[in-house]
């Protein structure tokens, strides 16, 4: 075990040689204003709880692995070692699994069993594990490189299929494998994490094989007139044929939007994923956008986006050269709820990495 230790934590050391999230703060001007401390401070005032916990105000108060390792992330970007302390520390104690390194998906404080459906959220722990590896890193911190690896080993053990010759990335431990198909979430592929984790020194070289595999399914499966991924994701393991999952409805919507996100924020975006997310949203204004398309009847939301959907669009045409790396991204201020706010900080994070 403590060769096991050191050896991530010179690995961490050796990843890239450098600290993104410190690069994206000083490398020019462009991402100084992406990262402004005056977003952390309004993502804290509105959405961490003093003891650790992250809110998600648009869906009864409720926590989730997603915020936790959200909110942590945004604390190492934002030198914040105290709060990246609270809410690893809630998440460790309230969320960790008895029986492996991964964490219950969801905290529901109105509850009498607050934590009554122990299954993860794949993405959950990725976002965790990510936002531990750079603490590793920035703050030179082996605890921190420790817990990143015993999730990592867990996510690696627990939640990795060989589907039809394909590496697939199970959304949760428990409920997605049936005999006839394996129900995947494009948008749990968060391939800042494994792009992160595949680079590690002595990494098992199973992460590359999930992030090629990851990013060769996302390629293939996509529907409809726009050519977009769906939420949700039939993989059958008879023949390995890719449908959007019958349980959901058949949309690029609230889950899917991530996609772009992640793969904007790796820089591995496919050219046809690109073109087919800029080409659905079009050139127009932001605001004009609906909140999701349907990949069966090609009719769109009769609504539309909201910010954090706006901020990922946003991110793509400027990574794309499709609108000025000048005009500004929304704001956590102006989000309406917990989920847009994510996503503003989140697209904040990637454009500025992008700048540095």
């Amino acid at each position: 075990m403590i060769e096991r230790v050191r050896s991530l934590t010179f690995s961490l050391a050796a990843v890239a040689g450098r600290d993104p999230a410190m690069q994206a703060r000083t490398a020019n001007s462009r991402s100084s204003h992406l990262l402004d401390q005056s977003e952390w401070t309004a993502f804290k005032a509105r959405f961490v709880a003093p003891d650790g916990r992250v809110i998600d105000t648009g869906n009864g108060g409720v926590s989730h692995t997603e915020g936790q390792g959200c909110g942590m992330l945004f604390a190492v970007v934002f030198d914040d070692q105290k709060t990246f302390d609270w809410i690893s520390d809630w998440t460790a104690r309230t969320l960790r699994r008895s029986r492996d390194s991964l964490h219950a998906w969801r905290y529901v404080p109105s509850a009498e069993n607050k934590v009554e459906d122990t299954n993860n959220a794949t993405d959950g722990d990725l976002l965790i594990a990510l936002a531990l590896t750079r603490a590793a890193q920035r703050w030179r911190r082996p605890d921190c490189a420790l817990a990143a690896a015993a999730i990592t080993r867990d996510i690696l053990r627990l939640l990795v299929r060989n589907v039809v010759g394909r590496t697939v990335l199970l959304p949760g431990a428990n409920g997605f494998v049936t005999d006839q198909t394996v129900v995947v979430n494009p948008s749990y592929y968060v391939f800042p994490a494994l792009t992160e984790l595949a680079r590690w020194g002595k990494a098992s070289p199973l992460w590359a094989k999930v992030t090629s595999d990851g990013l060769s399914l996302i390629k293939t499966a996509r529907f409809g007139r726009w050519k977009l991924p769906p939420d949700w994701l039939a993989i059958s393991r008879l023949d390995g044929a890719v449908t959007p999952a019958p349980a959901w409805p058949a949309r690029f919507s609230y889950d899917a939007v991530r996609v772009p996100l992640y793969l904007t924020w790796s820089r591995i975006m496919p050219q046809a994923l690109e073109n087919a997310f800029l080409a659905y949203w079009g050139s127009g204004p932001l605001a004009s956008i609906p909140a999701w398309v349907d990949l069966t009847t090609g009719l769109p939301a009769p609504y539309p986006a909201p910010l954090g959907m706006q901020a990922v669009a946003q991110l793509v045409r400027r990574a794309t050269r499709a609108a000025s790396k000048t005009e500004p991204m929304p704001t956590v201020s102006a989000a309406a709820d917990y989920y847009s706010a994510i996503l503003v900080m989140l697209a904040r994070i990637a454009a500025a990495e992008d700048a540095a």
